[in-house]
C-alpha cells in the first residue's frame, strides 16, 4: 500500500484513533485531524486520500447543542461523493447513515461492553467477507442504531442490535462497534461514561469491561485487516 494522507474527525478527547494511529504509523501514512471540541478547520477534499470518523456520546440530531455537526455532515457527504474511502465508527457510522439518507434512532437496548457480533447471510460477497466471516466478541458503546442506507450491504448483527456494520459502494464502511480500542482507550471511555453503566441486559459492569482484555489483540488485528482492504482502493 502506498503512503496515504488520512484525515480523522474526533468529537470528544476520550475517543481517539486508538490502535488506528499505530497502524497508520507502521504503514507510513500521514495522519491529520479535525477535533470539533477545539477551534477547528476542515481540510480541502483534494488534500486527503481517505477519512475516518470517530465515535462520541452525542447524537447525529444534536445540532442545537453541537453546531459543528452541520459542517461535519456536509464534509462527510462531499468526501463520499468524491469517491474516497471512508470508515465510520459508532457515531461515525451513524453520521454516514444520515448523510446517505437513512434514519438514525434509539435502539431498544443500549449496548455497552464486550458482546459478540455475527455475519449476516447476505454478506458473503464483498471485500471484507473473509475478515468478517465468523462471530467474534467486540467492544460496544452505543444507544442509537439506524436503518441501512439504500444500496448498502448489511454485514454484521448482534443479539442486541440488528445493524452492526454495513458497506456502501465497496468503499464506505460503517461499524457500530469499536475494533480500534486499546486498554487505555477503554479505560478513558469507562471513566467518562460511568453514569451509563446501569444494570441492563446488554450493559456490563465497569469491572467486567476493564477485566475483559483478552479480545483486544484480536480486535486490533481485525481493524488492521479492514483498514488494509478499505484504504488500498
Amino acid at each position: 500500500m502506498k503512503p496515504l494522507r488520512l484525515h480523522y474527525l474526533q468529537h470528544v478527547p476520550f475517543e481517539d484513533l486508538g490502535y488506528i494511529q499505530e497502524w497508520a504509523l507502521q504503514n507510513g501514512h500521514t495522519v491529520t485531524s479535525t477535533k470539533f471540541y477545539e477551534s477547528f478547520t476542515l481540510p480541502e477534499i483534494t488534500e486527503i486520500d481517505g477519512l475516518i470518523i470517530m465515535g462520541g456520546p452525542m447524537g447525529v440530531q444534536d445540532e442545537d447543542k453541537y453546531d459543528w455537526l452541520i459542517p461535519e455532515k456536509q464534509f462527510v457527504k462531499e468526501v463520499i461523493q468524491a469517491q474516497k474511502p471512508v470508515l465510520g465508527i459508532c457515531l461515525g457510522s451513524q453520521l454516514i447513515t444520515e448523510v446517505l439518507g437513512a434514519t438514525v434512532f434509539p435502539n431498544q437496548e443500549k449496548e455497552i461492553g464486550w458482546f459478540p457480533i455475527s455475519p449476516t447471510e447476505i454478506a458473503q460477497k464483498n471485500p471484507f467477507a473473509s475478515i468478517l466471516e465468523a462471530s467474534f466478541d467486540v467492544f460496544h458503546w452505543h444507544g442509537d442504531t439506524f436503518d441501512l442506507p439504500k444500496n448498502a450491504i448489511h454485514l454484521m448483527r448482534s443479539e442486541g442490535c440488528e445493524n452492526q456494520a454495513f458497506l456502501y459502494q465497496n468503499r464506505v464502511l460503517g461499524l457500530q462497534f469499536h475494533l480500534e480500542v486499546t486498554a487505555e482507550s477503554v479505560q478513558k471511555m469507562v471513566h467518562h461514561g460511568k453514569h451509563e453503566l446501569i444494570p441492563a441486559k446488554y450493559i456490563q459492569t465497569e469491572n467486567t469491561i476493564l477485566e475483559t482484555s483478552q479480545f483486544l489483540t484480536a480486535n486490533n488485528q481485525k481493524m488492521a485487516q479492514i483498514l488494509n482492504v478499505l484504504f488500498a482502493q
